[in-house]
């Protein structure tokens, strides 16, 4: 069932595109894939890692200023 509407949409996307639409299209799919998991990247992991490493370098500049 999962084979048939694979090749169900295959064929749909090759009577509705030629194939240099076809090329197209997946240029474009996967600029739009690889900046949904950019993204996701970004928000999850280096973004929070750059604020909590931003936070510990001024509470360590606090302490040592109160040290003096």
């Amino acid at each position: 069932l999962r084979l048939l509407k694979i090749i169900s949409l295959y064929i749909i996307l090759i009577n509705m595109f030629e194939f240099d639409q076809y090329l197209g299209f997946l240029a474009f799919a996967t600029i739009l894939t690889i900046g949904f998991w950019l993204m996701i990247f970004l928000l999850t992991f280096v973004i929070p890692y750059w604020v909590g490493g931003a936070l510990l370098e001024k509470i360590n500049e606090l302490r040592n200023k109160a040290k003096k």
